[in-house]
């Protein structure tokens, strides 16, 4: 095949993350070595995979390992694996772009903190271009395994913008990455002893042989290869042999993250079923956390056999933030994605692994609760998705969740629904709450006013999420959740005999009110009625119990979708001078403006 040769542009986006990894100085510059192998490991877990329909892919080199080389009168550094290699058009969609679902948020999230810019790297699966950290030129030359050796691909950039793509024979199937470093990194990288210690120190866990040449007797590197890391399966090894430390640089292996887990679960399961998971909590969000094409993080081996990555039927979506492996000795090795999507021993060691992730965090939250609110005030609002995706956990989800509410009236989202019960009023039989937009617009809701004055702590729900949430949590522990901004407030105990029949002269002495109100309004609400919560406020709309709260209608509007429209209920304050004030007038066109403006005032506070 003739050789082509082609230069391409980056995307604008990446023309910039390319400038910026470039230019900033790092904390840790020998990250990059970590990720290239960590990719070069991936390509042959991925190769042995598709080898299991396919043998034929391992002809003549059925040994998967990673070298790295070093040359220190050319000043590189070579990566260079046999694994599952790239045609031309992988290496386009593959190396030509960088974090292609979420490059807009990458750069949001950038700040001027060096330190924290290079913690980042891996953060955003963007670890390949780790490379141009050390070095002002890279080469990437590739060949998809079962393709011929007229295929290879060599892709090539200096990072300043552009790249050149070219085709050109390769013996040998999978990628070999060339670093050219620049002049003030030869120095520190350019020596066995260094490389071998950031090798030993990233990624001596990873289960595949890292080799690299044996040094002569001029100390310089001979003919010989050798394999510098344990290559051995760190989640196969007894917990009592295995330091935190070590535990710690497997999480940034598996997850591509450049800080530690907050926490960890690993276990060796025997019996009927056979298998081994090691479980991270991250500490830090994923920048994709809310992309609906997030892959889930949970690596799926049968036997040290790698099968699937990111492989979501192992665990529910609302925990897609775990990070780890699992390797079973009772799938079988030709298992496809369709039979996995429906196998028992799938089902059985997913709700095994959701069972110990939930224990996990119930230990957290009881033993080190100032390390469970950094959880929550990272993983929160996916962890409140649980109720509505996992009925059989729904309770013990429930005990995990955290809210604001009306005890500590700040935003920190720190009690639970257990601390809301041991503070309950006597005679009270309902977890009072209520949803809006922010948590300003929940905590000065007028429709608090008469529980503020009671003393009755509310939840204040100012979550996207939590509509979804109180929709598929009606109780916790024999107690109802009830909505103050939704249906009738029934107090139930809390209220005297004497309250109840006052309420009743009032809403006796306003009939004539409420009904020339409701006149004027129309169609556009469903009812008028006197208020039972309102005690310094003229008026607040209220929705019926089912409805979806009104900046619930607004945001899926605007988002395109249909919306059967609701026709709130109106409360008014008979006693507010405002409503006193519209009962005198006697012009029925002025009268309607009034009502009119009454009604749009409530809607607002209500977030409509």
């Amino acid at each position: 095949m003739a050789a082509s040769k082609e230069t391409m542009q980056f995307q604008t986006e990446i023309n910039q993350l390319l400038q910026l990894m470039i230019h900033s100085l790092y904390s840790n510059k020998e990250i990059f070595l970590r990720e290239l192998i960590s990719n070069a490991s991936d390509a042959c877990d991925k190769l042995r995979f598709e080898a299991l329909a396919d043998p034929a892919l391992l002809t003549g080199d059925s040994e998967l390992k990673v070298e790295v080389d070093f040359d220190p009168e050319a000043g590189t550094i070579t990566v260079r694996d046999n694994g599952i290699g790239m045609n031309r058009d992988e290496v386009i969609a593959n190396i030509g772009t960088i974090a292609k679902s979420g490059t807009r948020e990458f750069f949001e999230r950038l700040s001027g903190d060096q330190t924290k810019d290079a913690k980042l790297i891996g953060q955003f699966g963007v670890g390949f271009y780790s490379a141009f950290i050390v070095a002002d030129r890279v080469s990437l030359n590739t060949r998809r395994a079962g393709m011929e050796a007229e295929h290879g691909v060599r892709w090539e950039s200096d990072g300043t913008g552009s790249y050149t793509l070219e085709t050109l024979d390769l013996p040998a199937r999978g990628t070999e990455i060339v670093l050219h470093l620049r002049e003030e990194e030869r120095q520190d990288l350019l020596s066995a002893w260094r490389l071998r210690s950031i090798i030993n120190k990233y990624s001596d866990h990873i289960p595949l042989s890292i080799r690299m040449r044996k040094m002569g007797e001029d100390g310089k590197p001979g003919d010989e290869w050798e394999t510098v890391n344990k290559a051995s399966a760190l989640w196969q090894r007894s917990k009592s042999e295995i330091s935190d430390d070590e535990y710690k640089e497997f999480y940034r292996y598996v997850s591509h993250d450049y800080g530690d887990p907050l926490s960890w679960s690993h276990n060796h399961v025997e019996g009927r079923l056979e298998y081994t998971s090691l479980l991270f909590i991250p500490a830090k969000a994923p920048f994709d956390l809310w992309d609906h094409n997030h892959s889930h993080g949970i690596k799926l081996y049968v036997q040290r056999v790698f099968i699937m990555d990111d492989a979501e039927q192992l665990l529910p979506r609302y925990l897609r933030f775990v990070r780890g492996v699992i390797d079973s000795n009772d799938l079988p090795l030709n298992v496809s994605r369709e039979i996995l999507q429906g196998n028992r021993v799938i089902d059985q060691m997913r709700s095994g692994s959701v069972k110990r992730i939930l224990s996990l965090l119930e230990e957290m939250a009881g033993k080190e609760p100032e390390k469970y609110q950094t959880f929550w005030n990272e993983f929160g609002r996916a962890l409140k998705e649980g109720p509505g995706e996992d009925y059989g956990n729904r309770e013990q989800i429930a005990k995990l969740l955290r809210f604001a509410s009306t005890h500590t009236d700040t935003e920190t989202q720190n009690v639970s629904l257990a601390d809301y019960l041991a503070r309950m009023a006597e005679g009270q039989d309902k977890i009072y709450y209520i949803t809006a937009d922010s948590f300003l617009a929940a905590k000065n809701s007028p429709q608090l006013e008469l529980l503020r004055k009671k003393g009755i702590e509310v939840l204040l729900l100012s979550d996207r999420v939590d509509e979804w949430l109180t929709s598929h949590l009606p109780e916790f522990e024999g107690k109802a959740l009830a909505s103050v901004a939704k249906g009738a407030l029934d107090l139930g105990a809390i209220e005297t005999e004497e309250e109840r029949k006052s309420q009743a002269e009032t809403e006796k002495g306003a009939e004539g009110l409420v009904e020339r109100i409701k006149n004027a309004l129309g169609e556009r609400v469903e009812a008028v009625r006197v208020s039972h919560r309102l005690t310094s406020s003229p008026a607040c709309i209220v929705l019926g119990e089912r409805d979806m709260a009104l900046y619930m209608q607004q945001l899926l509007k605007q988002a395109g979708h249909e919306v059967s429209s609701t026709k709130p209920v109106l409360e008014i304050n008979p006693t507010h001078p405002m409503l006193a004030r519209i009962e005198g007038e006697k012009d029925d066109i002025r009268f309607a403006e009034w009502s009119a403006l009454l009604l749009d005032q409530a809607i607002l506070a209500e977030g409509g």
